[in-house]
């Protein structure tokens, strides 16, 4: 009992807190909600979007790039797939000839298909975790190459926002309307009064 009220005084004085900060720094959104609507009113706030699926399947590099990465786990099944296929024939040949093998023979032919196992697994993990940092290290040169891209379109379109229909990815954000930092100060004095 004695815990559950100690729990519940510490959620109340973390909710008080963050009311505090919010009627304190209201003043700071107010102001950013005016500049927005005043760049709204005046037309300089635009937003543009594109589909993500048709940059997907339409843009060249994205395409090479999806190309290669499909390739190399191609080549990594059939590394695994040819791997399996030893380890199941020498399994099958184990189960074959045990019974004309002494005790000492059937386990080291077990030692064998064990440590092949390990070695599958390991491959396997290795190969894995080789296409993952290629993927990310590639897509996030497709980002970047869009990025860019936006960039300099956008130089005479002056949209404050470029989105894309995919959910988590913005491409080009207008720094006017970020609010990053004001979102750590607070976060941080919030958690520096805990």
């Amino acid at each position: 009992m004695k815990n559950a009220t100690l729990g519940f005084n510490i959620v109340l004085a973390l909710a008080v807190s963050v009311l505090f900060y919010l009627h304190f720094s209201s003043k700071k959104s107010a102001t950013a909600v005016a500049n927005i609507n005043t760049a709204v009113a005046d037309g300089k706030f635009k937003i543009a979007y594109f589909e993500m699926d048709s940059l997907e399947n339409h843009y060249e590099y994205f395409i090479e790039v999806r190309n290669v990465l499909r390739g190399k786990d191609q080549e990594n099944n059939r590394q695994l797939s040819e791997m399996k296929n030893t380890f199941a024939a020498k399994y099958q040949e184990l189960q074959k000839t045990a019974q004309g093998m002494t005790q000492a023979e059937v386990n080291g032919k077990q030692q064998e298909l064990m440590q092949m196992e390990k070695t599958f697994q390991n491959k396997e993990q290795m190969l894995n975790q080789d296409l993952q940092n290629e993927s990310f290290k590639r897509l996030q040169d497709v980002k970047r190459k869009v990025e860019d891209y936006l960039k300099e379109y956008n130089k005479d379109k002056g949209y404050s926002y470029v989105l894309t229909s995919s959910p988590d990815l913005i491409y080009l954000k207008d720094s006017v309307y970020n609010i990053t930092s004001d979102l750590i100060k607070g976060l941080n004095n919030q958690y520096k009064k805990k």
